[in-house]
């Protein structure tokens, strides 16, 4: 007898996440990073076969093996690279609003 599938509670969200992946032809870091961790994520799970058939096509699509994957990602890691990071995260402006109340 076969093991029942199952359904992923966070199947509709990783849905939205592996469509914008197919959608893009040259993946950036981040769509790199999130490949490798929605593959840890539902590797072995029973269920969710479109998200697994739609993940493994990436890594065809993109032209990587696994393995390859995941030496470019933890090379990313390695470098300081964070997702949601962005280049230039300032903290505030330097200017001043209080007012004085010395009038």
């Amino acid at each position: 007898m076969s093991e029942p599938t199952q359904s992923h509670p966070l199947h509709a969200i990783d849905r939205d996440h592996v469509d914008r992946l197919l959608a893009r032809e040259t993946p950036r870091d981040g769509d790199l990073t999130d490949l490798a961790r929605l593959l840890i994520r539902y590797d072995g799970f029973p269920g969710a076969e479109d998200l697994q058939r739609d993940l493994d096509r990436l890594l065809t699509l993109w032209s990587l093996t696994r393995d390859e994957l995941n030496s470019r990602v933890r090379s990313l890691w390695a470098s300081g690279f964070r997702p949601g990071q962005a280049v230039d995260d300032a903290v505030g402006s330097g200017f001043d609003t209080s007012e004085n109340d010395a009038g």
